[in-house]
């Protein structure tokens, strides 16, 4: 693979403390995708905004307004995980599909093709733009966009189960599922509309616990212990 969008949660950027940014953990993920990029590898990168709000649990607040709160979360985290991937010596650019002043560009994949083949890390921050889609749905959108060969999932669990592993301490991890049996048996890898874009475009995905130890690497040297999801 030579181009990959790399999904961050934003609950495991928070590491232990479940909150806010952990920055080992950020500085250990920046570690491993400089490797990536040494090799020559184009990564772009996008992050949820669990770290600092999930709007789905309020019942106060209107879904428009809280889905907007949602999409600064990632502003915030895409700001700060670029910086940091800037102090290990990495060259970045953040995107979003609304102006944020002179913090970000405004997305287009021409842009976005030309910051990676210069060699920069570039990260998708704001979703796409608009309510009652999620960060999993412009994930996959934007990894369509840009041609890339996979998305790469890093979450807070180490792949996809046949249930909740911290509901049911009897899920089975599946090493390999297709992306119509996700669809099927609802596994909430990412979410339905996600989903279906994956599936109508051919777009695989690998998903692994970004905790696990050197995951990112691992992942793209083919020493993979989460789950493939084929098309």
């Amino acid at each position: 693979m030579k181009r990959v969008l790399l999904k961050l949660s934003g609950e495991a950027l928070a590491g232990d403390k479940k909150t806010g940014f952990d920055e080992a953990t950020c500085i250990g993920v920046a570690n491993q995708v400089k490797k990536l990029v040494d090799d020559g590898i184009q990564v772009a990168i996008v992050t949820g905004g669990g770290n600092f709000w999930r709007g789905r649990t309020s019942e106060t607040i209107d879904r428009t307004k809280a889905d907007q709160i949602g999409m600064l979360a990632t502003v915030m985290n895409c700001i700060y995980v670029s910086d940091i991937f800037r102090h290990v010596g990495m060259k970045t650019e953040v995107f979003t599909p609304f102006v944020c002043g002179s913090f970000t560009a405004l997305f287009s994949k021409d842009a976005a093709v030309a910051a990676l083949e210069e060699g920069k890390v570039i990260f998708f921050a704001g979703g796409t733009g608009h309510p009652y889609f999620s960060t999993d749905t412009g994930a996959v959108l934007r990894a369509i966009e840009i041609e890339a060969d996979a998305m790469l999932l890093a979450k807070a669990i180490d792949g996809i189960y046949d249930s909740d592993p911290k509901v049911n301490p009897n899920a089975v991890k599946y090493d390999e599922v297709s992306i119509q049996e996700v669809i099927d048996k609802k596994l909430a890898a990412v979410d339905l509309t996600a989903s279906i874009l994956c599936l109508e475009n051919k777009m695989p995905m690998l998903v692994f616990g970004l905790n696990e130890e050197n995951s990112i690497v691992e992942t793209m040297s083919g020493n993979f212990t989460g789950t493939k999801v084929t098309v």
